[in-house]
């Protein structure tokens, strides 16, 4: 990010379309703004924007205490959804000309607009401002092709007519745009699908896009299906029970398979007296972290193979396609730490509401597995695939 001597320069200078003071992190909105507002770099510096926390408007030191609790909580913002895309940006503690201070350095966006609560803010001088249609469409002109991620690329062959457009506008719009938004700009479905990076600037719809939208996502890409088997026994070669192979874009696919996880839980009672106690042998809300995990995170691009989640009589096992990914290690997995192979196709299942928080899956899980009497997870980290089994209660 910034050397001392340039953190330093904007410490000393007037806010302005890289700097805003905060005199303590109780603004959380205000924040959340200037963090979208200096991810879009609407001016173009191509330089991160620093917000200062602990610092007066004027500059005068505010002597803030910055604790560890404080710096996690403003490094939170990253990933508790409401700033979309992801923004990238580094929280850290700082004396600078004998005032302790937070920083929260933004780097400029690789694909804007961002977005915060649906709203596209932007830096105009020294203030925040909701940027105006022509603005919006001057920060898509910005994206940097080759950044994209595969979940961001065009599908060759893909058209408008392959996407549920209504299922778009329905389901999907309404909660990535803000209602007033919507109602003042009146711009095309092309336009708003462009916006939000659901189709390219020559108009062809993205992976994401397919894989949310589209009537039929396995036709361009093969894998995009899971693949579920309850067995009799405890291998793979016992009787099958039930199989099915669940498709369709991830609202109707994902609906599917919390109906099939559901019917297949058991329940058993306990008679205590005076009262009966009634426990799955899995708690759903663990089965559901971890099967809406499988799209998410699964590779598209290496891979033809679908996702498969196995019911054996002791155990399932969650099988996704592609290891782990960016700064996700062994040691680091399911303590906070995240990074996203298809940041799109993420944003897209938190704006349909498949997420709370991002970095919560498997704690969530972990935490309902315990209180049902699980065993804790069990994970194999291979190249090629993540597989992860649960044991019955």
């Amino acid at each position: 990010m910034l050397s001392h001597e340039e953190r330093e320069a904007l410490f000393l200078d007037l806010e302005s379309d890289r700097v805003e003071r905060k005199r303590s992190p109780s603004d959380r909105r205000a924040i959340r703004q200037a963090i979208c507002a200096f991810a879009n770099d609407l001016p173009d510096h191509r330089k991160p924007g620093v917000i200062f926390v602990g610092v007066e408007d004027e500059g005068a030191c505010a002597h803030l205490k910055i604790t560890d609790q404080l710096l996690r909580d403003l490094a939170q913002m990253r990933d508790d959804g409401n700033i979309l895309p992801f923004p990238n940006l580094t929280v850290a503690k700082h004396r600078i000309h004998q005032c302790e201070v937070a920083t929260i350095e933004v780097a400029p966006a690789d694909n804007p607009p961002v977005r915060y609560n649906g709203r596209v803010w932007i830096r105009v001088g020294p203030r925040r401002a909701q940027a105006t249609p022509e603005e919006e469409r001057r920060l898509t002109e910005k994206r940097r092709a080759g950044s994209l991620s595969f979940d961001q690329q065009s599908i060759a062959g893909a058209t408008l007519d392959d996407l549920d457009l209504e299922s778009f506008r329905i389901l999907y719009l309404p909660n990535a745009v803000s209602p007033d938004v919507l109602v003042e700009n009146n711009r095309s479905i092309e336009q708003q699908l462009r916006s939000l990076r659901l189709l390219t600037p020559d108009g062809r719809p993205t992976v994401a896009a397919v894989l949310l939208f589209a009537k039929d996502p396995p036709r361009y890409l093969p894998g995009a299906y899971i693949q579920f088997a309850r067995f009799e026994g405890t291998e793979i070669t016992d009787p099958i029970r039930h199989q099915a192979e669940l498709t369709g874009a991830l609202p109707t696919l994902l609906r599917r398979l919390d109906e099939v996880l559901e019917a297949n839980i058991s329940i058993a009672t306990e008679v205590r007296t005076p009262t009966e106690e009634r426990r799955p042998d899995y708690p759903l809300v663990a089965l559901q972290q971890l099967a809406r995990n499988l799209p998410m995170h699964r590779s598209y691009e290496s891979t033809n193979a679908p996702t498969r989640i196995y019911w054996f009589s002791d155990r399932i096992e969650f099988d996704s396609p592609g290891g782990l990914y960016g700064r996700v290690s062994p040691e680091n997995f399911g303590k906070g730490v995240t990074d996203y192979r298809n940041p799109l196709l993420a944003e897209g299942m938190k704006i349909l509401g498949y997420v709370q928080r991002f970095g919560l899956g498997i704690p969530l899980t972990e935490e309902a597995l315990r209180k049902n009497g699980n065993p804790k997870p069990e994970y194999r980290f291979e190249p090629t695939h993540l597989l992860t089994i649960l044991r019955r209660s």
